[in-house]
């Protein structure tokens, strides 16, 4: 029988192998790169192989825990479930303030009334037991709740209801508009729907057509002006307040799930069809923030604003955590021009937001600098180079600049934010040093996806809960042995990904393989010291700033049927909120317009570039849209009239007749650059673009 010493003789001998130097008979040790445990470390990543025959080193995770992927909160591995998680939170919290609304019970704003930890517990009991009065069965037995209306206390509370009694969560877009809210309501078969008497409208209009729904609850209306529908629907509509009421009166044991049980249904706004349902455990969710909490800590003394949408995973998480940690939430009141009152009043000490908000702010600071001119711009220059200075060197800058430039910035945001995140699209370097200089605190960016349960990869924080590889992409010539840095599909695998897509199998094949690897559709490349970097999309579906998904070849396809266009190109980006268009025009029927118009022209090229000609076509890209259906952010803010056509021969043309995307973004590069400089000047003139 082998010694102890021999066994661990034999597994360091195993890292190693022994090879002989030309003309020196002593070995020399060297890592052996196919031992099951063996891993390089690069910085942020560790580098393992992905399967031990191939020998090929691809595979990244975390360099603060290469060897495992977190699944639970390391401090409380018995959290296993949101509904584990809210218990935590409730019981060791109890007294403590969580979730604050400025809207009263008549509607009116005010300062911020809190609910705490506790009076939400026992709120969340009332309406699951509520639910099951009304006889609407749980989870186990296939029953989908749908919460239909914006950030407020009472969307949380639902959620925290529907993990207690292993209820499944299906949040309804604000905006999707009633044919996506109809389709998800009948695809996930949701029997109960929460709503506001806003969106109640909408839902009585098109009931016949949602056949499953058997109660809807309205948050915020008064016990007295509630509908009496029919008997013959089977549907029964109730106030938020009836349902509490009638919850505890007859109160029902927890029914806990278990963490492979499904937690919410997260719809896409189906850029390519019909919206998608991302299928999400409990397991899956806790996962993510679990990992997320070894790099980022939060406090009960935090404060927290929710105004981004709880319809998406990004807000989702945020509520998630911030409830492990006792952190307060207060929430805007619905109207995003008034977010700053809000804050003003609120004063958060953690704040995330996404690109496009973080543009304004910086846009309107800069802008405010300007205008001031003189002496205040001076100082305002002097303060903030001399701050960025300190802050590239990692030192500290004299607080002589807070007090007189940076402390009145800081307070637009309420004066005591410590921490920044910024998500759904990239953040461009400047504006990111722009906020770290003038808020003074931390500004982080994470990359994920609703597949992935919210973060996969978070800068400067370490991410345990996944491993990562690139997956060679021969058709646009990313591939792992590029050089300098390997190249290719971002794949994550690991707890966070999500069980697939609701009723819909053959799409949940296109995204995850068989060995579990979820494959992203973005294109990332590792640059020194284990860094990924997002470089590019696999395909032709992109997101703009605001975080919706664009589907070109849908919107092109759409304004093909115009009269005025023969080839059209549609290009958008994650650091634009709007889209704007390359049209090849049809010559004969713009000079036939011209000459209807009475406009005389030199050139064919002339016309093209004629302002007039631009708003024709224009108008009748946005006719065709309205046809369409087109949704605000699918419209062409801006067009360029060309009158070379998209070719083979120019290189802007597959043998398929298919837009090289690439090749048209650099050939037009020109044109997109100058339309986007339209578009942001006539935002700030309130006039409409070309």
């Amino acid at each position: 029988m082998e010694s102890k010493a021999t066994r661990r003789f034999q597994a360091i001998q195993n890292h190693i192998i022994t090879t002989a130097v030309s003309g020196d008979p002593s070995p020399v040790l060297q890592p052996n790169q196919t031992a099951g445990e063996f891993f390089n470390e690069q910085g942020y990543s560790v580098v393992l192989p992905e399967k031990l025959q191939t020998g090929k080193w691809n595979v990244y995770r975390s360099a603060t825990s290469p060897l495992n992927l977190i699944s639970r909160f390391p401090d409380h591995p018995e959290i296993a479930t949101l509904h584990d998680n809210f218990v935590h939170a409730s019981e060791t919290f109890r007294d403590y303030k969580y979730l604050g609304t400025r809207i009263g019970p008549d509607g009116t704003v005010g300062d911020y009334k809190w609910t705490t930890y506790g009076e939400a517990a026992t709120a969340r009991t009332a309406i699951g037991s509520g639910l099951v009065a009304h006889g609407i069965p749980k989870a186990c037995q296939g029953s989908s709740i749908g919460i239909y209306f914006i950030n407020r206390p009472e969307w949380i509370i639902v959620d925290h209801a529907c993990s207690a009694y292993s209820y499944v969560s299906v949040p309804l877009y604000d905006t999707l508009g009633p044919d996506a809210v109809k389709f998800i309501v009948n695809h996930s078969s949701a029997q109960a729907i929460f709503c506001v008497p806003q969106t109640l409208h909408s839902l009585l209009s098109f009931l016949s057509e949602i056949p499953s729904v058997r109660l809807i609850v309205v948050v915020g209306g008064i016990d007295e002006l509630m509908p009496s529908l029919p008997s013959a629907t089977g549907v029964k509509v109730v106030s938020f307040s009836q349902l509490i009421t009638q919850g505890t009166s007859n109160r029902y044991p927890f029914c806990p799930p278990k963490p492979e049980d499904v937690a919410t249904i997260c719809y896409t706004s189906g850029t390519t069809g019909t919206p998608k349902g991302a299928v999400l455990s409990h397991g899956n969710m806790i996962a993510n923030v679990a990992g997320g909490s070894l790099g980022i800590k939060f406090y009960p003394s935090d404060v927290y604003i929710s105004y981004l949408p709880l319809a998406h995973i990004y807000e989702r998480s945020n509520q998630i955590i911030l409830a492990y940690y006792g952190g307060s939430v207060g929430f805007y009141q619905g109207d995003n021009l008034k977010l700053l009152d809000d804050m003003a009043l609120l004063r958060p000490t953690v704040f995330c937001s996404v690109p496009r908000l973080y543009n304004r702010v910086y846009d309107g600071i800069m802008n405010a600098v300007k205008s001031s001119g003189g002496l205040r711009e001076k100082l305002f220059n002097a303060a903030y180079n001399a701050k960025r200075q300190a802050l590239l060197k990692g030192k500290t800058a004299s607080p002589m600049w807070d007090r007189l430039v940076f402390d009145k910035i800081k307070a637009k945001l309420g004066g005591r934010v410590r921490f920044m995140v910024s998500g759904a699209s990239p953040l461009s370097p400047d504006v990111m040093d722009f906020l770290k200089v003038c808020f003074g605190c931390p500004v982080s960016e994470g990359y994920g996806m609703t597949e992935s349960s919210c973060v996969i990869t978070f800068m400067n924080v370490n991410d345990i809960t996944s491993e990562v590889k690139l997956v060679d992409v021969p058709e646009m010539n990313y591939t792992s042995d590029d050089q300098p840095y390997p190249r290719g599909e971002i794949c994550v695998r690991g707890p966070i990904v999500f069980q697939g897509y609701y009723k819909d199998e053959v799409q949940t094949r296109e995204v995850i393989d068989d060995e579990g690897w979820l494959h992203t559709g973005d294109i990332g490349l590792w640059s020194p010291g284990g860094r990924l970097k997002i470089i590019d999309r696999k395909k032709n579906i992109f997101k703009l700033a605001q975080g919706e998904y664009i589907a070109p070849e849908k919107i092109e396809n759409v304004y093909a049927k115009c009269k005025f266009v023969a080839q059209c190109f549609i290009y958008g980006d994650s650091f634009n909120s709007c889209l704007v268009a390359i049209v090849c025009v049809d010559p004969e029927i713009l000079k036939a317009w011209a000459a209807k118009e009475g406009i005389k022209f030199e050139s064919w090229e002339q016309l093209c570039n004629d302002p007039r000609a631009r708003k024709a076509v224009l108008a009748d890209m946005d006719a065709a849209g309205k046809e369409a259906k087109l949704r605000g952010f699918e419209f062409a803010r801006s067009v360029t009239l060309i009158a070379e056509p998209f070719t083979m021969e120019n290189g802007l043309l597959t043998p398929t007749f298919k837009i090289k995307r690439p090749q048209a973004k650099a050939y037009f590069a020109k044109a997109i650059a100058d339309m986007y400089e339209e578009v942001a000047a006539s935002e700030s003139s309130g006039k409409r673009v070309l």
